[in-house]
């Protein structure tokens, strides 16, 4: 038994040397997006998958007019300037951090007093029209990424992943305390437990560098056989020179040494990061992707706040004299200014639990809606939904398949000369009702670089293997992570029966 052990222990940490360190090196990299976003990456030295080409790979999330003839576009490519027919763009990133990441959009907003704001994955930012340049806003939460931004009067509303703040002077902001909503349980997805346990968040700062240093060990136990595996074959190879395999033997000592006791202690970790991983891709993330479980008690999940990480979108919707939340939970209203409990709206506008990429004002009781699983108009009163784009009724699929419809929409806009354009994450910019061509991405946003935390992403998901493996990409997860657990299982198995030998 312990000859099959050590045979495929050996054969299989060989073969598997590259995506282990990959999936180390890159999810370092993930626990520390702040840091790494100001380091870019040529989209040149990327597959083709990843270059810019109409306006695809969510360029553009939105536009937004403030003036007669200047619009503002706004996504991945930061925010551009340009007018009404799209003619000529101009850089209108300056305040911004460097770096690409720093400068992507999740939500833009021009109140009514002519106030223009931006949140992005690092902060609320206020454009200094005097100065021509953003400028960021401090905020009373520690969380940085703001989803949304709407205005009821004189007050403007600011939602990050967690919370609701509002200020009427724009600058001192206060944390509204939304209320619960009906039927709540107290539980989490376990989608989200499985998240923070595998990136360490779930003990915050201390919990992120411990999963780092369990990276580190994948790193060390990975280098470590690979250098005893090669010794051995020069040792094999030069027979019995003993002046020239003496030191090959002292290092494949020490090698073997802490490669066995580095691994057996922290089999534990390596084995909890590697499952938690698994399951956070297809296919088996369809198995825990809509479960819910109970809170683990003293960490970061259990939080007194019912919306921890579930805020997506908000709208203050005048007419009705409400507001509209989008949430991980789904979409709910409050008529109340936030008094009693939020109410689930009863009929649900299909969303990809990725996100929500369009939430438009439309008219009286109708939304536009758009995500990964297309772009939709909702009647919040009668509960009808409409394919907007193929102008059909929306029918439910019968069977739960990947949260990905058959339009996958990062963005909208309706100032293209009046018309209207959705983006679609592979095909770029596409005119609802017409079969004409948006206008060409000009060269200087085309060679928008991309982000090396985005770059780890592709690699610790295994995207950037779909072009090699097409949509076989999805079980390189799970192969690769059965196969690092018979390493890990294998290795403390050999190690047992030595070391109980011994």
């Amino acid at each position: 038994m312990i000859s099959f052990f050590k045979k495929y222990h050996k054969w299989l940490g060989i073969v598997l040397t590259i995506f282990i360190l990959v999936f180390s090196v890159s999810g370092i990299i993930l626990n520390h997006r702040e840091f790494f976003s100001v380091i870019d990456v040529n989209r040149n030295y990327l597959p083709e998958v990843y270059q810019y080409n109409n306006w695809n790979n969510a360029a553009v999330k939105g536009t937004v007019k403030i003036n007669n003839d200047s619009i503002l576009v706004y996504g991945n490519i930061g925010v551009w300037i340009t007018d009404s027919s799209f003619a000529n763009f101009a850089d209108f990133n300056v305040g911004f951090p460097d770096g690409v990441d720093n400068k992507k959009m999740c939500s833009m907003y021009i109140t009514e007093n002519g106030s223009l704001f931006a949140g992005t994955f690092f902060g609320l930012y206020q454009f200094d029209f005097k100065n021509n340049q953003w400028k960021e806003t401090a905020l009373p939460i520690h969380e940085k990424r703001i989803v949304g931004i709407t205005e009821k009067g004189d007050t403007l509303l600011v939602l990050s992943r967690s919370n609701l703040l509002k200020s009427t002077d724009y600058v001192n902001f206060d944390v509204v305390t939304l209320p619960e909503p009906d039927n709540y349980d107290n539980k989490i997805g376990l989608f989200k437990t499985l998240w923070v346990i595998h990136s360490g968040e779930i003990y915050g700062t201390v919990g992120k560098l411990i999963v780092d240093f369990v990276g580190l060990i994948f790193i060390f136990l990975t280098i470590t056989g690979l250098i005893y595996f090669i010794n051995r074959l020069k040792i094999k190879s030069r027979g019995k020179k003993k002046k020239d395999i003496s030191s090959l033997k002292k290092s494949n000592r020490w090698n073997l040494k802490w490669h066995n006791k580095i691994g057996w202690i922290t089999v534990v970790f390596l084995t909890l990061t590697t499952v938690t991983g698994m399951f956070l891709r297809p296919p088996l993330l369809v198995a825990i992707v809509y479960s819910k479980v109970d809170k683990i008690p003293f960490t970061e999940l259990d939080s007194p706040n019912p919306w921890f990480d579930k805020l997506r979108r908000i709208y203050h919707d005048e007419v009705n004299e409400r507001y509209i939340i989008v949430t991980l939970d789904g979409v709910f209203e409050s008529d109340d200014n936030f008094s009693s409990n939020l109410k689930k709206f009863d009929q649900q506008p299909p969303l990809s639990i990725m996100g929500v990429n369009v939430f438009e004002y439309v008219s009286d009781s109708v939304m536009l809606l758009g995500s990964f699983e297309g772009l939709f108009l909702w009647n919040t009163a009668t509960g009808e939904i409409i394919d907007y784009i193929d102008k059909e009724p929306y029918v439910a699929p019968v069977v739960q398949g990947p949260p990905i419809g058959k339009h996958v929409v990062t963005g909208f806009s309706k100032h293209f000369d009046d018309k209207e354009v959705y983006f679609d994450f592979g095909r770029g910019a596409k005119l609802i009702g017409s079969e004409d061509k948006f206008v060409n991405m000009p060269t200087v946003i085309e060679q928008q670089p991309m982000s090396l935390w985005n770059v780890a992403l592709e690699f610790h998901t295994a995207r950037i293997y779909s072009v090699i493996f097409g949509g076989l990409y999805i079980l390189i997860i799970p192969i690769v992570g059965f196969f690092i657990l018979f390493i890990l299982f294998s290795g403390t198995i050999v190690w047992y029966i030595k070391h109980r030998k011994n």
